[in-house]
């Protein structure tokens, strides 16, 4: 009786695994598109709205609408993640050499912990940090959840039309996230 109650239940998630890799490999060999909920390439940029406090920018928050015509970097970090912090030196780099040709970049600091949503730990943080490009504190992932975000850190380049372009995951890859930044600020719009 036990063995047949165990053959039972793997068979069970066996049939269960099969149904859910049908969902997930039907589209891609039928040539459907695949259901993502995630900002990709090629969708309209959502919105910097419902964020908190804006750091960098004499406190006026930004927009997409505002920003269009420029490319647009939106960079989700944390102060208190170790990978967000190994970014941070492409970011600031990138924002120093590209500023001038029209890159923005804005920090949406979107907090993993409850004391990482506090805004003297923000500040504190991107004074420490040595942060010139505007943040916006994102305590309710207002910012985060628009983009479908999952991921810390997370980088979304965004072209002079507000279209999403590229975006990055983790770390690494800078060499070709830099190609890209030079290529939209050298595309005509």
């Amino acid at each position: 009786m036990r063995a047949d109650t165990r053959r039972s239940g793997q068979a069970t998630r066996m049939a269960a695994g099969a149904a859910l890799m049908l969902v997930l490999i039907a589209p891609l060999v039928s040539g459907l598109p695949a259901l993502s909920l995630r900002a990709e390439a090629g969708t309209a940029a959502p919105d910097l709205t419902g964020g908190g406090p804006w750091f960098n920018t004499d406190g006026r928050p930004l927009s997409m609408a505002e920003l269009r015509g420029k490319v647009v970097g939106v960079e989700m970090w944390t102060a208190g993640c170790e990978n967000c912090l190994n970014v941070l030196p492409y970011m600031k780099a990138w924002y120093a050499k590209y500023r001038a040709n029209g890159f923005v970049l804005v920090g949406v600091h979107t907090p993993e912990f409850a004391h990482e949503g506090k805004v003297d730990y923000v500040r504190a943080a991107i004074a420490r940090l040595g942060i010139a490009y505007p943040v916006v504190m994102d305590d309710d992932h207002r910012i985060w959840n628009a983009y479908h975000n999952n991921y810390w850190p997370a980088f979304y380049l965004i072209d002079k039309r507000g279209q999403i372009r590229y975006t990055r995951f983790g770390e690494g890859d800078y060499d070709i996230t830099e190609r890209q930044i030079a290529a939209l600020i050298n595309e005509h719009s």
